[in-house]
């Protein structure tokens, strides 16, 4: 297999996307994630532009690492300095690392009319940076910045700057498409002319790969450069970044390993893909796309009824892969259009006996299909549709039945901050109970008061924590009276579940989704422990 090194950049070129700032101990456990997955380089900051970069580098050197090597990063000298005058440089060394990633131009308009050098200035600058660097025991990667625009305006400058880091010690010459611009041939063909060229020489200097995804081709450019020779792959492993972000490496390392037979990182840590993606999207405080390949909760999500029916009888129908090699899971979306067999599969996690040819089947599509009608969306309610189909097939009774709620709200707010009241009346087990709470709106106020007076029967509902909210109007030619769509995800800090509401009435929508909510988690606790006692 073609050993390919994975250099992730989530920490200082990831960092450079809108809305993304890490503390130095979210960047130590993004470290400690991205070791476990197994990639050969962790690009961790510029100890030079900033305090806090130069912080983590300290506290780095606290870290056992297993299978990664911290990576500090900087540019080559000034034009008016010595190595030994640049501060940056220094603050470089500092950071104590084995390897450093220094960018240098390799674009003569960049030199030129960026840096306000003379071309040979460039050069020299590139020369000296890495062979200061190797002399003070570095090994150094040389991002050549700009490097598919220059060679496409100057092919002799741009390899010509790839020389001097040769020069000067480099052990990785990488390609930057700095732009994101160019097109998939582009960067295979320049690829290729410098594997040749430098790429093959006694002492082993590699070849890599820098992408952007300004044209939605860095995944691309990326697999073709190593087609064409590279073996050093830079990326960030969500794919965000400056501007449109950069190469997604969960997509390429599935890609290099799975398809191209490549080894990126170790066999049984591939597996660990998807967990560990969903833990940087965490810490990052970002929502992880649901279409993202391979990872994304939809990758392996089946909606069609054909599909569905297809997959149960053989997933490799319709699947490329087998989720669980990326530690993903299969996904059937209940809809309008998925079919008996959609609806077979859910029923049967309750009811074993029940078959295609049972008639609570067609009940249950039904039902489904009218209620879709009115706005409902069961494949991002997988808690409301089991519910559902325990009232379809008998196995539901309910917790406690609702006398009456009543909402108010109060501009401006109470001195406490609070704006809005609930009173509820519910009868628990032939129980009357009247509770009330207050709230910062009403909603909140709701979700107060039923807690209150659901709390002394089923102590379990104090675990509920309420993990997002949101509403969405279903159509706007009503305006204000327009019917509205509530979507409530819970968590008991063990699993999470999804919940809905459909009304014209956004509280009663809310209540609908609560209500659902408190009764999933009441339902498998009970289950659960029935399922002890025998």
């Amino acid at each position: 297999m073609k050993k390919i090194d994975i250099f992730d950049s989530t920490l200082r070129d990831g960092s450079q996307g809108e809305g993304i700032s890490y503390s130095v101990q979210d960047k130590l456990n993004i470290v400690r994630a991205l070791d476990e997955l197994g990639v050969s380089f962790i690009e961790a900051g510029n100890p030079g532009s900033n305090p806090k970069d130069m912080e983590f580098f300290q506290e780095a050197k606290k870290l056992t690492l297993a299978n990664s090597k911290l990576v500090a990063f900087g540019s080559t000298r000034r034009k008016d300095l010595s190595c030994r005058e640049d501060a940056n440089l220094q603050s470089l060394l500092s950071a104590g690392t084995e390897w450093v990633c220094i960018f240098g131009k390799a674009w003569d308009f960049q030199v030129t009319d960026i840096l306000h050098a003379t071309l040979d200035e460039n050069v020299e600058m590139i020369r000296d940076t890495v062979s200061y660097l190797v002399g003070e025991g570095r090994k150094v990667v040389f991002d050549a910045e700009h490097f598919f625009t220059g060679y496409a305006a100057n092919a002799e400058y741009a390899l010509r700057c790839l020389g001097a880091a040769v020069d000067g010690g480099a052990e990785c010459l990488c390609l930057c498409e700095t732009k994101g611009g160019a097109m998939p041939m582009e960067c295979y063909n320049a690829t290729k002319t410098v594997v040749e060229k430098f790429g093959k020489n006694p002492g082993g200097i590699s070849v890599g790969i820098h992408t952007h995804n300004d044209s939605g081709l860095a995944v691309a450019n990326s697999l073709l450069a190593v087609e064409a020779g590279a073996t050093h792959v830079q990326g960030v492993l969500l794919g965000f970044g400056e501007r449109t972000g950069n190469a997604n490496l969960s997509t390429i390392i599935a890609d290099l390993q799975l398809k191209l037979g490549c080894s990126c990182i170790p066999e049984d840590s591939l597996r660990n893909l998807t967990p560990i993606c969903k833990r940087v999207a965490e810490i990052t405080n970002i929502a992880l796309n649901p279409g993202m390949p391979y990872v994304g909760s939809s990758a392996f999500a089946h909606k069609a009824g054909m599909h569905i029916d297809a997959v149960i009888k053989n997933p490799f129908a319709y699947e490329h892969v087998e989720p669980d090699r990326v530690g993903n899971e299969r996904v059937f979306l209940m809809s309008e259009v998925a079919g008996r067999s959609m609806i077979i599969e859910k029923v049967q996690k309750f009811d074993k006996s029940i078959t295609k040819s049972s008639p609570v089947v067609q009940e249950i599509v039904t039902r489904v299909k009218e209620l879709e009608h009115d706005g409902y969306q069961f494949e991002g309610a997988d808690a409301s549709f089991e519910i559902l189909v325990r009232k379809s097939i008998g196995k539901y009774q309910p917790f406690f039945n609702l006398h009456y709620y009543k909402t108010s709200g109060e501009f401006p707010r109470f001195a406490d901050g609070q704006c809005a009241f609930c009173q509820v009346k519910l009868d628990v087990d032939g129980n009357v109970v009247v509770t009330a709470g207050e709230g910062d709106g009403p909603v909140n106020a709701m979700d107060v008061a039923l807690r209150k007076a659901l709390e002394e029967f089923y102590p379990n509902v104090g675990q509920i924590h309420l993990t997002d909210y949101k509403v969405r109007v279903l159509d706007g030619k009503s305006a204000t009276a327009s019917k509205v769509r509530v979507l409530i995800e819970s968590s008991d800090g063990s699993s999470t579940w999804t919940t809905m509401g459909v009304s014209s009435d956004v509280m009663e929508a809310s209540y609908i989704a609560l209500v659902d909510s408190f009764e999933y988690k009441l339902i498998k606790d009970l289950e659960r422990k029935f399922s002890k006692i025998l």
